[in-house]
């Protein structure tokens, strides 16, 4: 059913439907328009709309709904409904009946499609500043053990002056760096929040927006209703972005090209990353970097599409702005396959240190050192210039280098050269007179490429953060612990005792968002219990468990408590933190009065578990804040 039939006596013909319809791309939202509504029913329950108990069996269907997407999210293309904020809306409703009807209240497809938009380019933002990473690691490695291989540099793709395939690698991570940059300065234009503008004018609820935003992991709201429905610039951002980074991908795989070739001889590609010919058995080809190159055209037509899409649409939300998705969807995937072949074109690659060094001696390179030298001695350098291109010229004729002209012969171009002239014509000596900032020497190789391990070091730690809770983040906590208690995994705890033991909560951060919650409980012999521990559904697997545990077990040393216990029914995970099995029997009192509070009382399968502070060292987390 279309959600907005009422005024309608006629069904949609199935071509229009069809033409319509955007769900066969826009499914990809699905997890954001999932999240986006927990959201939404926790600001309908602060304005009355929704009671608490409304909400939680709202919030508890949601998470459910959103965990079944993860496992299967081609399951929504099975459905005849015409985007996805439709099918979201008819599976709640079939979860748990006519109260998911109460969910749209005071919200618009407009303002609700805009934030689903924002929260998937914020995830996949983050993604793709997780490969540019492992593509500058990845060339900062190659960087590292090619210090000494000496490589012709080129202009004109003539061979101009000797430089290092080191130095040529750290070429590409500048470029790259640049592309994180703008992608980190796009991110940071896109986190605000358009949910609660409605369809153009705002909701008609009083809606604490700012309040909504933060709970998303938005910086703020945004600031006019008008604006926020109608504004793509965060796509065309992202899609500049990666129409630029693409450049950088197509130069880079040019480049290999032309190293891999016949002619060059520079490099061998792995087998990994190359194809053979039908025909001819001898051929090697560089596939994957042809792809690269080629699939750079795909990415700016995306972005040309989207700038004449919305050149001339007039506010507020028109049609014409469902064909934001496709195009962006498609450049950004291909921007980071792209980035990934590079990486794995670096795996295995085999640079021919004998042929690079002998193709950066020829070709005269060393030319400009001898002009240099001719400045030394006192002659202008235009008059040493045209003194060197003589010389040249004369190799050319010989047939030689210029450092295998004869002391004779090179002072019939200028009497001031001497035998000190032979050391500065070295491969070695090109190199070395390099050194200024940024230049080819070995001391500045070794300095940028140092400078670009520590500056990924620091990108490179774990995404999870973990501090103690605040009071501010006590809507997040509630949500999880009651989703959790909803499933029969945690305890339920009402919130004013969530209030109460707010300064025992620790919870964790990923991208700025709490994704998980954990407390820890002291009772009044010492002994600390680890409770409610919870992840916010769909952000699993990433970490906030363990560090969580790391943070209150660190607390628990601090304080100088000795055990510290857990009941579970997932004891492997715990085991896995150095917790091993305990009796319940020697659990103090006031646990199990706890059980009483249990669905699962009368049929416990909880195991009992502990740590012993005092018989280990704990390790504190590396991102504990």
């Amino acid at each position: 059913m279309a959600l907005w039939g009422g005024r309608f006596s006629q069904a949609a013909d199935t071509r229009f439907k069809q033409f319509n319809d955007s769900l066969r791309f826009d499914y990809r939202l699905a997890e954001q328009d999932i999240v986006g509504s927990v959201a939404w029913s926790k600001a309908l329950r602060q304005v009355g709309v929704l009671t608490e108990e409304e909400q939680q069996k709202l919030e508890l269907a949601l998470n459910e709904l959103k965990l079944a997407v993860m496992e299967d999210p081609q399951q929504i293309l099975q459905s005849d409904a015409e985007d996805i904020h439709s099918w979201v809306e008819q599976q709640l409703i079939h979860r748990v009946g006519d109260l998911g009807k109460k969910l749209h209240t005071g919200r618009s497809r407009n303002d609700q499609v805009a934030t689903d938009l924002k929260l998937w380019c914020r995830q996949q933002g983050h993604q793709l500043l997780m490969m540019l990473d492992h593509l500058q690691s990845q060339l900062t490695a190659v960087a590292r053990e090619h210090q000494a291989t000496v490589l012709p540099g080129y202009t004109h793709l003539q061979r101009a002056q000797p430089v290092t395939f080191a130095h040529w690698c750290l070429a590409y991570v500048e470029m790259f760096e640049r592309d994180h940059s703008r992608l980190s300065d796009a991110l940071h234009r896109l986190d605000t929040c358009p949910l609660g503008s409605g369809a153009l004018a705002g909701t008609a609820y009083p809606i604490d927006r700012e309040a909504l935003a933060h709970s998303l992991g938005f910086h703020r709201a945004t600031r006019n209703s008008l604006d926020s429905v109608s504004d793509r610039d965060h796509v065309m951002e992202l899609l500049s972005t990666a129409s630029i980074s693409m450049l950088h991908l197509s130069r880079l795989a040019e480049d290999m090209i032309f190293y891999n070739s016949g002619e060059s001889n520079f490099i061998e590609l792995a087998d990994t990353v190359t194809s053979g010919s039908s025909l001819m058995p001898q051929k090697k080809n560089p596939d994957a970097l042809e792809l690269i190159r080629g699939k750079c055209g795909r990415v700016y037509g995306s972005l040309a599409g989207m700038m004449m899409t919305v050149k001339a649409l007039p506010l507020a939300y028109n049609k014409d702005m469902q064909e934001d998705k496709e195009g962006l969807f498609d450049a950004l995937d291909t921007w980071h396959e792209c980035m990934e072949m590079a990486a794995l074109c670096f795996d295995g690659i085999k640079v021919n240190k004998d042929r690079t060094l002998e193709a950066a001696m020829q070709g005269y390179s060393n030319a400009t050192e001898l002009a240099d030298y001719l400045v030394a001695k006192g002659i202008p350098f235009r008059e040493a210039h045209h003194i060197v291109g003589v010389a040249v010229v004369a190799a050319i004729e010989k047939g030689c280098a210029l450092e295998e002209l004869s002391l004779e012969e090179m002072q019939a171009f200028s009497p001031v050269i001497a035998e000190d002239v032979y050391p500065i014509l070295t491969i070695e000596s090109c190199l070395e007179k390099r050194c200024a900032l940024g230049g080819v020497a070995p001391n500045q190789v070794d300095h940028a490429i140092s400078q670009t391990e520590k500056r990924l070091s620091k990108r490179h730690a774990p995404g999870v953060k973990v501090r103690g809770a605040r009071l501010t983040d006590l809507d997040a906590i509630e949500g999880m612990v009651a989703y959790w208690a909803g499933l029969g995994e945690n305890l339920p705890r009402p919130r004013n005792e969530l209030v109460r033991d707010i300064g025992s909560f620790a919870v964790a951060e990923t991208q700025g968002v709490v994704t998980g919650c954990a407390s820890l409980y002291v009772y009044d012999s010492g002994l600390a219990e680890i409770r409610s521990l919870g992840i916010e559904a769909g952000w699993q697997h990433q970490g906030q468990g363990k560090a969580l545990i790391q943070h209150l077990l660190e607390k628990a040393s601090q304080m100088a408590i000795k055990r510290v216990f857990v009941l579970t029914r997932v004891p492997e995970f715990f085991m896995k933190q150095e917790f091993i099995p305990t009796s319940k029997s020697l659990l103090p009192e006031k646990v199990m009065k706890d059980c009483d509070m249990c669905p699962r009382q009368h049929a416990c399968d909880e195991v009992a578990l502990e740590v012993r502070l005092d018989q280990q060292h704990v390790i504190p987390s590396v991102n504990v804040a």
